[in-house]
């Protein structure tokens, strides 16, 4: 069994997708260990042979590694979301969703889950950031 002391959960690394399986893709990590990012982590386009930047979510005890495309950590992931709904929101002005639009639709628009979606946006709301109107969201002016 090798081990992984030169990496720990919520490190950022380099991976390689290597092959994609029916849970999600085998990668290289680091150029050294095998892991695995699974489907459900992915929210943008990916195919085999591409390096990106991830983040370990979990080392288990077969010593097979986890990783995931977002930064781990409650907080890192919902600052991170939050800006981003908000710099979309800038951007357009408004965004034609709500916490009822469908996880597809988030999906396509934003690239991310419908749960991270509607805890970014219950964050701005918080703030008095944004307005929630029937079928769109809003900058406050």
């Amino acid at each position: 069994m090798e081990s992984h002391d030169e990496i720990q959960e919520g490190d950022k690394v380099e991976i390689l997708l290597k092959v994609q399986t029916p849970l999600g893709y085998s990668v290289l990590i680091n150029e050294t260990y095998d892991g695995l990012l699974y489907n459900n982590e992915v929210f943008s386009d990916v195919e085999e042979g591409m390096r990106l930047t991830a983040y370990v979510k979990k080392i288990r005890e077969d010593n097979k590694i986890d990783v995931s495309l977002r930064p781990q950590g409650f907080r890192n992931v919902i600052d991170a979301d939050t800006q981003f709904v908000f710099d979309k929101l800038e951007e357009k002005g408004f965004l034609m969703l709500t916490d009822k639009s469908s996880p597809e639709s988030i999906k396509f628009r934003l690239q991310m889950s419908k749960k991270a979606f509607k805890r970014a946006v219950g964050n701005l709301y918080k703030q008095k950031k944004i307005e929630i109107l029937e079928d769109r969201i809003t900058i406050v002016k």
